[in-house]
């Protein structure tokens, strides 16, 4: 997926000094580029019986929402606290420096239901684990997670193969 890879800015220290910032806006404007980026996913998810797309807020939304309307599945968003109008569960997870929350309304999956989890990359996998919580928390089944990139230096996708969590990232940034 060299492609893909290759349409993905990389912001030097921001938001902070050290940090590298991989930004997918650069792979989504392009019009090849998204619809590499989305045909990846649906000829992926086509086949493996999935009922809904989650998608993270906010780039999830953007993939998460291209992958639903192509397999013609619904989409449920995760959002951060606050943003969701109805009745809804929360997971508060950790950050480096505090903590954060995540919502999802909970008539959004229903018991048994087969879920991607979309999200524009890997990082941590603070926001990760807490949407799978809350999938679980309704009752949806956890495909798979679908990551434009994986930053496994960071940690996340560890934390996620060590939860027995499922994930395919479309590229690798190592150590760059």
């Amino acid at each position: 997926m060299s492609d893909i890879k290759s349409k993905i800015r990389t912001v030097p220290n921001w938001p902070k000094e050290g940090i590298m910032f991989r930004d997918i806006t650069t792979l989504i404007k392009d019009p090849e580029g998204l619809k590499l980026s989305v045909d990846d996913f649906v000829a992926r998810y086509k086949e493996m019986n999935i009922d809904v797309v989650v998608g993270i807020d906010s780039r999830g939304f953007i993939m998460g929402g291209a992958i639903a309307y192509l397999l013609n599945k619904g989409f449920v968003p995760v959002r951060k606290k606050g943003k969701l109008p109805a009745e809804t569960e929360s997971v508060e997870y950790e950050l480096e420096y505090g903590t954060d929350c995540v919502e999802i309304h909970k008539d959004a999956i229903s018991q048994g239901q087969r879920v991607v989890i979309v999200d524009d990359l890997i990082a941590t996998g603070g926001t990760a684990l807490a949407a799978a919580e809350l999938v679980k928390k309704l009752g949806g089944e956890i495909v798979e997670f679908a990551f434009v990139v994986d930053l496994p230096d960071v940690g996340g996708s560890k934390k996620l193969k060590n939860a027995g969590l499922p994930y395919y990232a479309q590229t690798v940034f190592e150590g760059d």
